[in-house]
Order: C-alpha cells, then structure tokens, then sequence
C-alpha cells in the first residue's frame, strides 16, 4: 500500500477529537498479511485524561453480529442445523407467530427459519415506536434492563422465547429489517451446543484465535482499559452511563443474557485476529476454524435481489446487500465511498467499524465509543484515504 496516502490518517483521527466528534479513536490497515498501519488519537476517558492504546477495550455494539454469524457456520458445516430449520424447532416461543397486517394478527405463511435471522428477513425489530412489533419489543427490553442487576435477571434463552411470541412486523422472507435476529441466533447456539452462547464463543473462536480481550464482560483487572461511552445531545461529548438493549454500560460482570446482536467487547488487535481468519476463509496463524467453503458461503450475498432495495434505504449501505449479519457490497458504482467488489463487514452503534476487502487482501478497523454513530462521514472519509492507497492492477 501506498504510505503516503495512508500517512493522511492521523491528520483526520486528530480532527475527530480536537473538534469533539470523539473522545478517542484507533485505526488499522492490515493488507498482505503485514500491518500497514496503526495510529491512535484522543482519550479512553477524557475526565482521567487517559489515553487511547491498543489495548484499549471497546463496546462492540452490532459489531458483535459477524462473531455471531461465525458462530452459526460451526453449527452449519458440522451438520448440526440446517438454515430450513424453523427456529421453532429451537425456541419454543416462536411457535404459531403471528404478523400484525393492517392492524389485524394474521398467521404466518411460513415459520421464521434460521436463514431469516442470518439475512434480517425474519420480521423482528429492534425496539422503537415505529410498528407494533417495535413497541412490544421495546416493552421486553425495558423489563430487561429492570431487572439487569437482580436475581430474576431473564437469560438470553427466557429473552429469545418472549420475543418469539411478539407479533412480527412482516411475513418472514418477505422484507429486509434490521433487528433483534441475531441475539436469537444466540439462542439457538445455546440449545444446539449444550453451552452458553459465551461458553461456545470462548470454545470455539476466541480461545484458539488468543482473542483475550474479548467477551462480555470485562473482568475487574481489565477495567481501566475499558474505554468510557460519550454522547453528544447537542452539549458536546458527555459521558454515556445508561444500559442499552438490554447490555449493561460498566460491563463489570457476566450478564444473564449473551447478547449475539450486541453485547461483545473486544481490542482492536483481538478484532483483527477474528477479520484475518475471515479473509484468510478460515484459518488464521496456521489456526484452522472453518473450511474455506463455508467462509465462502458466509461472505456471498444471499438476500434476494428484489428485498436489496430495503438495504439500500441505508444510506451508508449503498451498493450492498446483505447476508450472514453483515454487509456485502454488490455494486461499488452505487456506493458513496471507494468500495471494491466482494467487501464486507459491519459497523456498531458506538462507531466501531469493520471492513474486509478480499479482492485486495485488506482489514481496515475502526474502534471508538460515540453513541448513535454507526457509520459517519468520518468512516467514509477514512476508508476513501485507506482504499485509495492501494497500489493493485485493476
């Protein structure tokens, strides 16, 4: 790659702090099997005055989701499930769902498979007050949060069977909505495995990757690396004390509920350990993990072409479809930020940021903790200094 582009980056990571957008940020570029960069700027906690490292640690958000999916290709490639499975057959709480169609509860046409929550078609939501399945939903997390810190704490299977049983927003397979599919997901791992959905994780991904700081929690001698949460209400950057979907902010202890979709914390080294053995399709550190083929299966589009202009409706999902819990990008013509044909990744909802570029054998990773961030124009302004800096014959 080419350094001198690349040496743009600092110059932006201080922008983002000196103006306030974050409090602190990390960056990095792996291509060709070798780091191309890693640059730091601004403060895990700015009242402490301490500053960002590379063992910083950071809330995952939705970046937990690709781990998640990972998870489900053991299942899938050691023939334990099949994505025809109805989740029913897992959950007990998703059986006769029905879908609120024009106000009235009609029955599905067909069950919620598990292919419905690897692609967001499957009619669940995230909480809001948009729908009646978004209201429900939000009704269910908010008990959730109440009893975050009691003995009635609900597990990540009470959870998923109580969400089962909320009226769907759609008919599964029909639409494309981001939501809650991936903590069921969680679920269903633990029912198929015979462990915790974290036990699995540990068992299964971190543990032979050596992703040591990553789960979900963060024990108390790893606590001073745990970066502080601000948001920006119109007052400049605050500190973000509160639980969100149903995941504490001080991750101090183990939770009850192991939430696929969001409740990961991990560094920016652990990340890339978990993105390389994706582009490497599989191994990582002559660490085998999954096959080839089924890292293949899982990095490919999968969602119908048709249900793509639901995606799209994303602004920062131009270009792409989606499959697997994760972006995939289809036409980079579309996109508004360099792209290369075949990347993919994901983002979180404090700004942690993901993306693989198999055709160029590229990671690039973002780790920071802004609330309602997901991806900004400082991601894109980020990724069009990092791809423009490839040096590759087109």
């Amino acid at each position: 790659m080419n350094q001198q582009r690349l040496s743009r980056l600092p110059d932006l990571l201080q922008e983002m702090t000196k103006t306030g957008f974050v409090s602190g940020i990390n960056c990095m570029v792996i291509q060709g099997g070798k780091e191309q960069c890693y640059y730091e700027a601004g403060m895990r906690d700015l009242a402490a005055q301490l500053p960002v490292t590379r063992d910083t640690i950071f809330r995952l958000y939705s970046m937990t989701k690709p781990i998640t999916a990972a998870a489900v290709m053991f299942l899938l490639e050691e023939g334990r499930i099949d994505l025809y499975d109805p989740v029913s057959d897992y959950l007990p709480g998703f059986r006769d769902q029905k879908v609120m169609t024009d106000g009235v509860l009609v029955p599905v046409k067909r069950p919620v498979i598990i292919q419905d929550l690897l692609n967001m078609t499957s009619g669940l939501a995230y909480p809001g007050e948009g729908s009646t399945t978004e209201i429900h939903t939000d009704l269910l997390m908010d008990e959730v949060i109440t009893n975050l810190s009691s003995p009635q704490a609900l597990t990540t299977c009470e959870i998923m069977n109580r969400l089962g049983e909320i009226p769907l927003a759609f008919h599964p397979g029909e639409k494309w909505q981001y939501g809650m599919s991936a903590d069921v997901l969680g679920a269903v791992i633990e029912v198929v495995s015979g462990v915790s959905f974290g036990e699995f994780l540990r068992q299964r991904i971190f543990e032979p990757l050596n992703m040591n700081d990553t789960g979900f929690y963060v024990p108390a001698a790893k606590q001073s690396r745990l970066a502080k949460a601000y948001q920006d209400i119109g007052k400049g950057l605050e500190e973000f004390h509160f639980p969100r979907l149903g995941i504490t902010n001080d991750m101090k202890t183990p939770p009850a509920f192991e939430s696929g979709g969001a409740g990961l914390v991990s560094t920016i080294d652990d990340y890339a350990r978990f993105a390389q053995m994706l582009l490497h399709r599989g191994t990582f550190e002559n660490v085998s993990l999954l096959s080839p083929q089924t890292v293949d299966f899982m990095t490919h589009a999968h969602l119908a072409p048709a249900l793509d202009h639901y995606v799209w409706q994303w602004e920062s999902l131009s270009g792409c479809s989606y499959a697997n819990l994760m972006r995939i990008m289809k036409d980079p013509g579309a996109a508004i930020s360099i792209s290369r044909p075949g990347e993919y990744g994901w983002d979180g909802w404090m700004g942690t940021y993901m993306a693989i570029n198999p055709v160029d054998d590229m990671v690039l990773l973002l780790m920071l903790q802004r609330t309602d961030t997901g991806t900004t124009a400082y991601t894109r302004r980020i990724r069009n200094i990092v791809f423009s800096a490839l040096e590759y014959n087109p």
